[in-house]
């Protein structure tokens, strides 16, 4: 009987994880969050295009980690960064309402040609 893989993968995660940190070579956990945040805002982009959906979610994830960066490692007050958030993410809504936004477009699925 052949068993998951998960526990093994678990384990070698989490083992190069610790060795990691305990040889001091991976960042602290909000400087890890914040490069994971912002990556993920601009992996989007990039991936999905410009359309209504990523003019939103794109710019915000960047800006939740440029935030958890600066609040962190800069010592400045949260709820300035909160404050702005919500004004940016204010304008970026009434921005995807624009009609020169395009839709987000259904993704192109992969069939084998109709024979017909």
């Amino acid at each position: 009987m052949k068993r998951g893989a998960a526990l093994p993968i678990a384990l070698i995660c989490v083992g190069s994880v610790w060795l990691l940190k305990s040889t001091a070579l991976l960042p602290n956990t909000s400087t890890l969050l914040a490069l994971l945040l912002f990556a993920a805002g601009v992996l989007l982009f990039a991936l999905d295009g410009f359309n209504k959906s990523t003019l939103v979610t794109s710019p915000m994830l960047a800006y939740s980690g440029a935030s958890v960066y600066a609040i962190d490692q800069l010592g400045l007050r949260a709820t300035h960064f909160v404050a702005l958030g919500m004004v940016l993410m204010g304008a970026l809504l009434l921005a995807a309402r624009s009609d020169r936004v395009p839709e987000r477009s259904e993704p192109r699925r992969r069939l084998p040609p109709d024979e017909d």
